[in-house]
């Protein structure tokens, strides 16, 4: 009996020393976001300057001492009217020298001409022989060649007189002038500037992250910031083959197609580009983590429940990062501790605005 008494009290004694189980931890409160496929209009609007379409630099393809100048700074000129004027004294002297070459030359052909005429006279009748004959129609080519070259010297010099007139080779407007009468220049030194005042586009520098959808033919809406009231339909002409060192930004050209009198050089635009508009899931930026190298986020099954998924990301927005392949609309994602979960962890979902 006292064997019995003892076993019970040593059982009693050692169930009150056996703690009770411990209750699972509650769930983990989680900000999550239910995610959902949005129709974005990816507009792209940059700043830009108002650019002519064709600037020429003029100078003239001789140096010389300038004697006229025929056009002021806002000047409208027409293709092929004069621009300014150098002194033609010495070009024309030697376009006379030239031409008085030509004469000279053409002299000497003529004599050497009827000399070999005469000489094969004399060897029809066997009285000189054929030898005799044959330098004197070297000396005939001699000359035919001497002719040639002083004719060609000769128009070389016209040349140079008529490139003392730097005439405009496009109709425009002058927005600069480089030299004054009076000044001596140098061949190829630039007189004046001429743009073509009726092309006009906006030059502007799009970052590299923005170039993917980018491409010629591309419409665009522009707006001056003079009059921002009234728009104008813009194209992508030209998109840099390269980005600018120091920007990292290409510079893409936008012609106005609908320009007025209204646009002027030098303005700032402002360019929207829009992109087509499609469906993509988007999630905020802190729902992105790393996982063993890979791109992925955190779901939250209906059970509360969360593991990690990896995903493929594509471009990054303002309104966050797109996801081409991994979510599904409808799914939740953790978009707050994410570093800090485990798989299978259980979860309490706060709900965000839904993207």
């Amino acid at each position: 009996m006292k064997k019995i008494i003892a076993m019970f009290s040593t059982g009693l004694f050692l169930v009150a020393c056996q703690k009770p189980a411990e209750p699972p931890p509650p769930p983990r409160p989680a900000l999550v976001t239910v995610v959902g496929k949005s129709a974005e209009n990816n507009s792209m609007v940059l700043v830009g300057e108002v650019k002519p379409r064709y600037e020429t630099n003029l100078g003239f393809r001789i140096g010389g001492k300038i004697i006229e100048r025929k056009v002021e700074v806002g000047s409208f000129v027409k293709k092929g009217q004069v621009i300014a004027r150098l002194d033609a004294a010495d070009t024309n002297l030697s376009a006379a020298a030239a031409l008085a070459d030509v004469r000279a030359a053409e002299a000497n052909r003529s004599l050497a001409q009827s000399e070999v005429e005469r000489q094969r006279l004399l060897v029809d009748k066997k009285f000189i022989s054929q030898s005799s004959l044959d330098k004197y129609e070297a000396q005939l080519k001699t000359a035919d060649a001497r002719v040639n070259q002083a004719k060609a010297q000769a128009a070389s010099s016209n040349n140079q007189s008529r490139y003392t007139a730097l005439v405009a080779d496009r109709d425009g407007v002058v927005t600069q002038i480089h030299a004054e009468p009076g000044q001596v220049v140098n061949a190829g030194t630039v007189i004046a500037q001429i743009v073509d005042a009726k092309q006009m586009e906006v030059l502007v520098a799009v970052p590299e992250s923005r170039m993917a959808n980018l491409k010629v033919g591309n419409v665009a809406e522009i707006n001056l910031w003079a009059d921002r009231t009234k728009e104008y339909v813009g194209k992508v002409r030209e998109i840099s083959p390269a980005a600018n060192s120091a920007t990292r930004a290409f510079d893409v050209r936008v012609s106005i197609t609908n320009a007025d009198e209204a646009v002027k050089l030098g303005m700032t635009a402002g360019v929207d580009f829009t992109e087509n508009s499609a469906e993509e899931i988007i999630i905020p930026a802190t729902a992105l983590t790393q996982l063993n190298g890979k791109k992925s986020v955190w779901v939250i099954d209906k059970n509360g429940l969360a593991n990690p998924r990896e995903v493929a990301i594509g471009q990054y927005t303002e309104n966050g990062i797109v996801i081409t392949s991994g979510l599904q609309a409808g799914e939740m994602v953790a978009i707050a501790g994410v570093h800090t979960l485990i798989k299978g962890q259980k979860v309490k979902a706060k709900i965000e605005a839904a993207l």
